[in-house]
């Protein structure tokens, strides 16, 4: 889960909700640079977290009671099984981003963990694998995947409430085309990308978050209960081009 401390207490986005934004971002990409096999890509952004389903997992706090951020979780075998699970059952070309992204989030946890070596040697056979069995190329895969790195870490942005004052740039991802990308808000709240990779002019995004203000909690079943009981709100963008 992707957790912001506010004023108010704790701003929770989920995993899945984070994925759905990231799709939304990329069903709006150019037509004319849309891989051919584009709704098992859409599939693919959309679903790239969906092992991580917090109301079953049963760590959420961090050893002082707080809620996890996503990026304090280290490689988890059971979970990167389940996800890579999850994915093949959908199809081999899902499969092969997923593990293509399993593999861009653990690398660099390589060298000082033998259990996330071992893994990523034996994505490396599958992605091999399975590029030959659906007749893509490593360069045109990774063109894909960028487009998936792209609309997750731009998803992450928004959701970490990470876009700049005062119509400050920040970096977003080099994306497909290997271009720096960058997000600005204009002066009426809109924002914008810099250059615009998208195929209409403006559009709306939009996720789901949770206010907890509950600080601190005893156990993960305590957590969970104020999660359900918080109200759900909605964050909304507008995106246009200059």
């Amino acid at each position: 889960m992707i957790v912001n401390y506010t004023q108010q207490g704790w701003e929770i986005i989920t995993q899945r909700a984070h994925g759905v934004l990231a799709a939304q971002l990329a069903a709006q990409w150019a037509v004319k640079e849309r891989p051919k096999r584009w709704t098992e890509t859409l599939l693919a952004i959309a679903e790239h977290d969906d092992a991580r389903t917090e109301l079953e997992s049963n760590n959420l706090l961090t050893p002082q009671g707080g809620p996890l951020n996503f990026d304090m979780q280290l490689f988890d075998p059971e979970h990167c099984r389940c996800l890579g699970n999850f994915s093949l059952s959908k199809s081999r070309y899902i499969a092969l981003l997923t593990s293509m992204h399993m593999d861009f989030l653990y690398k660099k946890e390589e060298s000082s963990n033998p259990l996330v070596k071992s893994f990523l040697q034996e994505q490396a056979q599958l992605q091999r694998q399975w590029r030959e069995d659906l007749n893509i190329s490593q360069t045109e895969a990774s063109r894909i995947y960028y487009l998936l790195e792209w609309c997750d870490a731009c998803s992450l942005l928004l959701c970490r409430n990470e876009v700049q004052p005062e119509q400050r740039d920040i970096e977003v991802s080099q994306g497909p085309a290997k271009r720096k990308y960058k997000m600005q808000q204009l002066a009426d709240g809109k924002l914008t990308i810099k250059p615009w990779p998208f195929e209409t002019e403006s559009f709306e995004v939009r996720v789901e978050k949770r206010l907890l203000q509950q600080l601190q909690y005893k156990n993960n079943d305590e957590f969970k209960a104020s999660f359900l009981a918080a109200p759900v709100e909605e964050m909304v963008w507008e995106l246009a081009k200059l």
